[in-house]
């Protein structure tokens, strides 16, 4: 992996950050942003952008670029050739936690790792997608969503969106609570295998179409009223949110694993979390509606 190409990605990500913060304080203009660059004692470093507002009560951008001397547990499983090498990681995080219970959360993460092996060879892949998390099921959005996931691996390959939405929905899933986090999107992982431009034309037009598809249908639902049993209900099940991402999620073991920095690896947890025992909603009711109807894997599109 040559530096130009290290560059382009870089240069790309960064670019990519500053059109979702903008984004962002479009859609509310009344958010606060927290910006800190960071700098990682064995190289590399990043910003972290973190937003409150009353629409958009807690979102975060993340860029890092950060060098190691030899790559972590949760980045070496399918790799293990590499356990004990340097690499190279950077990557753009994002997540978007709406206070309208309306609004759905969003999640996305485009990442290049390269590393080079114990034959002194370079070896690079590129991994990240995009999943989203209603509260209130709404049909448009989803399928609205899972056209742009479509659109996305359109150019790669007819089968690329099937397999990287399979790989979605199994990845976000919850083998504790038998659910999956939300209504998925795409996934992937491990991808090198079209050469480093056709791969790296896919990160963008993925890191592209996550922001045309989440401010849409976040403009959209921001505004719906709402009443406290709703927003309980959001919190509530944020509480799945939380439980994915400290039990399950690569990137947040990575991110500790490799003694990241762990304020801008926890930015993706969500402000107010209920967790209320053995509780079920109503049948009959909107909340029902969510797992009855929207909690499942479906062919959206």
């Amino acid at each position: 992996m040559s530096e130009e190409h290290s560059k382009s990605v870089r240069n790309y990500l960064i670019d990519l950050q500053n059109r979702l913060k903008s984004e962002v304080i479009n859609a509310d203009p009344s958010v606060i942003l927290h910006q800190d660059k960071w700098n990682r004692s064995k190289g590399g470093g990043g910003e972290s952008c973190v937003f409150t507002g009353n629409q958009m009560e807690k979102g975060g951008v993340n860029f890092s670029d950060v060098k190691g001397d030899r790559l972590p547990a949760s980045a070496t499983k399918n790799r293990p050739h590499l356990i004990g090498v340097p690499f190279r990681a950077m990557g753009v995080s994002v997540v978007f936690h709406p206070d309208n219970p309306f609004a759905p959360t969003a999640h996305a993460n485009v990442r290049y790792f390269c590393a080079k092996n114990k034959k002194d060879i370079h070896e690079w892949w590129f991994g990240g997608g995009f999943d989203l998390t209603p509260y209130y099921g709404f049909e448009e959005d989803c399928v609205f969503w899972h056209k742009k996931a479509r659109e996305a691996c359109s150019e790669i390959g007819q089968n690329y969106y099937q397999e990287f939405k399979r790989a979605c929905d199994e990845y976000f899933y919850l083998p504790h609570r038998n659910e999956p986090r939300g209504i998925g999107g795409v996934f992937f992982d491990d991808f090198n295998q079209l050469g480093f431009k056709n791969c790296f034309s896919f990160l963008q037009r993925v890191g592209n179409n996550f922001l045309d598809a989440y401010f849409p249908i976040f403009n959209k639902r921001k505004n719906i009223p709402f009443v406290a049993v709703q927003k309980d209900f959001q919190q509530y099940r944020r509480g799945r949110y939380v439980e994915f991402n400290l039990i399950y999620d690569r990137g947040t073991l990575f991110g500790l694993q490799s003694k990241g920095r762990t304020e801008s690896i926890l930015m993706s947890l969500p402000p107010k979390v209920k967790w209320v025992y053995n509780w079920s909603p109503e049948q009959g009711t909107q909340e029902a509606d969510l797992y009855n109807n929207f909690l499942k894997v479906r062919d959206w599109v």
